[in-house]
């Protein structure tokens, strides 16, 4: 038995919650925010058997794209006085870790 937590971009959240329901895996989904971005997220739990996590993470993959966005970065330039200049970041995708499970009970 396995756990599937997936980290995947807001905007691909319908998207891939839709696609894993439509596979046949019982989700549950999480409202959260990313650290760096401050973006919001949809967190993924599933519990399911071993066999059956390369078709999740393959589901996710197929439904999550990674973009890129230019973000404001500030510098300092001495005696307080600061400049703005935009970077390219890439966001979005999914971040997916898969845990053993010892026991698993749907009550």
């Amino acid at each position: 038995m396995k756990l599937v937590l997936a980290i995947v971009s807001g905007e691909d959240s319908a998207k891939v919650s839709g696609a894993l329901t439509n596979g046949g895996f019982m989700v549950t989904k999480l409202a959260t925010t990313g650290g760096f971005l401050l973006a919001g997220n949809s967190t993924f739990i599933i519990g399911t058997d071993d066999d059956k996590v390369p078709e999740i993470i393959e589901i996710i993959r197929e439904n999550s794209r990674t973009r890129k966005q230019m973000l404001s970065s500030s510098g300092s330039y001495g005696l307080g006085m600061f400049a703005s200049s935009p970077i390219e970041v890439q966001v979005g995708g999914a971040t997916v870790f898969v845990l053993d499970v010892e026991q698993f009970h749907k009550l």
